[in-house]
């Protein structure tokens, strides 16, 4: 890996690509749209497997029991998305970005839509309730090389000097598809009745991503392959040539060059941390914290959560393009300590059992959440050089799912309910340190030639 010295004279230098071409924009687009269905998948899933999944999906009695089971399976996903990574990332540095961009994209849509199609407990017994298993674990595969290819293709593809903000959209998807689940939730729910909806209106839901899926791939299908990618292959092939230590070395896993040479990795990861543990905290904790220990009305709180999901969105796109002016540092550093000053004001605000307060905290931190999160996807591909980048980013983004994205509530829960809320903070507080301390550390990236990375 290049010095710290030379990736600063390598960030200083810019592309030899000038802006984006007349497909950017359908490349923008197609890319936007798998995080849209990734997370619009993850609401609708979280808020059906806390309704009528349990019952309608796992045998026994015992509701509670049920209920669980149904939750259960909505982490089994994160833990496939590290496997999902790593083979996705080795294929993606092998055969190319757009390939993976499709594959990915229809793996994950034709899981959720089949959600909507399976019979029930009732209906086929147990076979049912594997079958619900085995889906989000193929949810979870997909979307493990579904955003490293994504933003990889708009990272190589786009200009240099509004890179943070171009790879900031394919972030807000996240807060989008959030936004898209409740809007759809909040339909069905005005338009039938309970027993209607338990009975099948909840397959409507994942049923929609069957238009989701055809516009997605009729765009995907369409793009180019990212210019930085042909490039570092045509050098390879020189290489490969003219130099057999370095036809050894390409001939490794992306995956093991990666792991070899892992301070990018550490680096990507401690940001991830405290950026993870903030955005659950801020949009799934919440909601048990205000209605179980404070009183809110649920419906409320949704409605809190929903709207600060705007908030992020705007807070994503704002920090990516804050980062094109000041630095990948900078723009990470401000959020990260501005988070780590509003987490025991977030929950004295809640602790006044005020609505209108809690809509300030909530809708603050996920604002400064999204600020933190917009410039991450450009600074993380920029760790990496291009004959790994894909397989180094997706092990960042994917690997912090299982540390930190899918216990956080669960501890967080567990905390409050063993220690109190002040050990809530702390968890809070401390991660968010450590993803300060991760970005502090870390190399300047803004403006680096991707060509030249390595």
């Amino acid at each position: 890996m290049a010095s710290d010295a030379a990736r600063a004279r390598t960030a200083g230098t810019g592309s030899r690509r000038g802006t984006p071409g007349r497909g950017f924009p359908r490349l923008l687009a197609g890319s936007m749209a798998g995080a849209v269905l990734e997370w619009y998948d993850f609401a609708i899933y979280g808020v059906m497997a806390a309704t009528v999944l349990g019952p309608l999906f796992f045998p026994g009695d015992d509701g509670f029991i049920k209920l669980l089971l149904a939750l259960a399976t909505q982490g089994i996903g994160f833990f496939a998305r590290p496997l999902g990574g790593i083979v996705f990332g080795h294929l993606g540095d092998k055969f190319g970005r757009k390939p993976m961009l499709v594959v990915t994209f229809l793996m994950l849509g034709a899981a959720t839509m089949s959600i909507g199609l399976l019979p029930t407990y009732h209906d086929i017994g147990i076979t049912a309730t594997f079958l619900l298993v085995f889906l989000r674990l193929v949810q979870g595969f997909a979307l493990g090389g579904e955003f490293g290819a994504a933003v990889l293709l708009v990272s190589e593809y786009g200009e240099p000097r509004r890179r943070g903000f171009w790879t900031s959209w394919p972030q807000a998807g996240a807060p989008a598809g959030t936004v898209l689940a409740a809007a759809m939730i909040t339909v069905l729910g005005m338009s039938m009745s309970d027993a209607d909806f338990e009975s099948w209106g909840w397959r409507i839901a994942f049923l929609l991503a069957a238009p989701l899926l055809v516009i997605g791939f009729l765009i995907r299908r369409g793009l180019d392959e990212s210019p930085v990618f042909r490039q570092a292959q045509r050098a390879a092939e020189e290489a490969r040539k003219s130099a057999a230590g370095k036809h050894r070395e390409a001939k490794r896993s992306s995956v093991l060059q990666a792991l070899s040479r892992p301070r990018a990795v550490l680096h990507g990861l401690g940001m991830r941390l405290g950026e993870n543990i903030a955005f659950y905290i801020y949009t799934v904790f919440v909601i048990a914290y205000a209605t179980k220990y404070h009183g809110f009305d649920r419906g409320d709180v949704t409605l809190v959560v929903t709207f600060a999901s705007v908030f992020q969105f705007v807070g994503m796109i704002a920090g990516g393009a804050w980062s094109d002016r000041v630095g990948r540092k900078v723009a990470m550093l401000v959020p990260s300590a501005v988070l780590v000053v509003w987490a025991p004001i977030f929950f004295w605000l809640v602790h006044f059992e005020s609505l209108p307060l809690l809509w300030i905290g909530v809708c603050v931190g996920a604002f400064f959440h999204g600020m933190l999160a917009g410039p991450e996807a450009a600074w993380i591909a920029e760790l990496f050089p291009t004959r790994y980048r894909y397989a180094g980013s997706s092990l960042v983004f994917q690997g912090s799912s299982i540390v930190a994205g899918a216990p956080a509530p669960f501890i967080a829960v567990w905390l409050i309910n063993s220690f109190g809320v002040g050990m809530v903070i702390g968890y809070l507080v401390i991660t968010m340190a450590i993803t300060f301390v991760a970005v502090i550390t870390s190399w300047e990236t803004k403006g680096v030639d991707l060509d030249r990375v390595g």
